[in-house]
């Protein structure tokens, strides 16, 4: 038994664990966000901005009562907006390739905290994990793998310059661009409250993570032994509790999601599921949801199936195989919900969410796959113009006359 907890405490504070299963939901649900984003542009200013009908001093009253962070709050002005939406597209296209993760998941989060707690009633379950998760993510070491991060280590790993102007004048600039919040944003910057934790407030947890970034630089420039190892050992402490409220985070969403629904009459009777079939908000392809909703045997094993697949869904973590396979059913269900009931960003983030628990054997596959696809040529190339084929080259386009390692696709 000691034994077993002191190689468990050894690999906890020893590595950062589920390198690839962090990478997935830093790229997915950047991806996500990202996608909603730019769907939405034309129509930014009525759900966030200057011309919503929740009005900005609506907004100001319910943040007074909720104390909810937003930078859209601080002033009414347009141009604030506007840069605020920018931040959000640029921080979350920089997130999702993996450029500066550790300073992109803060800046993320705090644009979906600024864009979603501005009006609060436009959304869908969707929009609430991708607001945990961009809270977590800023805990976890998610550019290990898969990110312009990790192709930048193993360069300076070879031997090349390891100095790192980018990242100075980047945290310099995020430096001035907090101060500044600091003076002008009032209370939205308070230092024991109304802040992410009880007696933390934005002000402190903002500071703080820039000066832990900075004295994580100065500690890799300069002192390399010990104080980089404890720096290391906390930063993978700090990793892995965000990796575990992650899974707990899905574990519950289902699992609260499953016994609600058990609750419901509609439910227990099998016809739960009838229902948003024919509602024309939610029915993109009407044809498929009311041919589907027309035959009571697929209606209510639908129904059964959707609140057995969720309450199962935690106790099958301890089999892998039951797991892998409820995983599969899981992934086919929000892609269903997708689309029949035409909720595509809030299946997507569902998905990425479920990917935490994929093996990593399979990501790793699923790595090296699309790596391999990348390096294929798409086309043959045009020959130069004027070129004509002679006697000897009649079957120059046939696959024996390649040259050898010649692939094309």
């Amino acid at each position: 038994m000691i034994n077993s907890l002191t190689r468990g405490l050894a690999r906890a504070t020893g590595s950062s664990l589920g390198p690839y299963q962090t990478a997935v939901i830093r790229i997915g649900l950047s991806f996500t966000w990202l996608c909603y984003l730019l769907r939405e542009w034309p129509n930014r200013r009525e759900l966030y901005g200057p011309d919503a009908p929740w009005s900005w001093g609506m907004a100001q009253q319910l943040t007074a009562d909720n104390h909810a962070f937003t930078a859209l709050l601080w002033t009414d002005s347009p141009v604030w907006f506007e840069a605020v939406y920018a931040l959000a597209v640029i921080s979350s296209a920089l997130l999702m390739l993996g450029w500066r993760t550790r300073t992109m998941s803060v800046l993320s989060m705090l644009a979906v905290l600024s864009l979603q707690n501005r009006s609060v009633f436009i959304g869908d379950g969707g929009d609430n994990v991708i607001h945990l998760m961009a809270l977590y993510t800023v805990l976890t070491r998610c550019g290990q793998v898969w990110s312009l991060d990790a192709r930048r280590a193993a360069r300076r790993a070879g031997g090349q310059d390891d100095r790192d102007v980018p990242g100075i004048v980047l945290w310099t600039v995020c430096g001035l661009a907090l101060a500044a919040a600091q003076v002008f944003a009032g209370t939205g910057m308070a230092w024991t409250d109304e802040g992410p934790l009880p007696g933390i407030g934005w002000a402190t947890a903002l500071w703080g993570l820039w000066l832990i970034h900075g004295l994580w630089w100065a500690a890799g420039r300069y002192a390399p032994g010990e104080p980089r190892t404890v720096l290391d050992t906390l930063a993978h402490l700090a990793h892995n509790a965000a990796l575990l409220v992650i899974m707990a985070e899905v574990c519950l969403i289902y699992a609260t999601a499953g016994w609600y629904k058990i609750q419901g009459s509609r439910w227990q009777d099998g016809t739960a599921l009838y229902y948003p079939m024919h509602i024309d908000y939610f029915s993109p392809w009407p044809w498929l949801s009311h041919a589907l909703a027309a035959s009571g045997i697929i209606v209510l094993l639908l129904s059964y199936g959707t609140v057995a697949a969720q309450v199962a869904f935690p106790f099958t973590l301890l089999n892998r195989r039951v797991k892998n396979v409820l995983l599969v059913v899981m992934m086919a269900e929000h892609v269903g919900i997708a689309v029949l009931l035409g909720l595509p960003f809030f299946s997507l983030a569902m998905i990425v969410a479920d990917a935490v628990f994929l093996p990593t054997s399979f990501l790793q596959k699923l790595g090296r796959v699309v790596k391999v696809r990348r390096s294929i040529p798409l086309s043959r190339p045009f020959p130069k113009p004027g070129l004509r084929p002679g006697p000897s080259s009649a079957n120059a386009g046939s696959a024996e006359s390649l040259p050898e390692g010649r692939i094309v696709g």
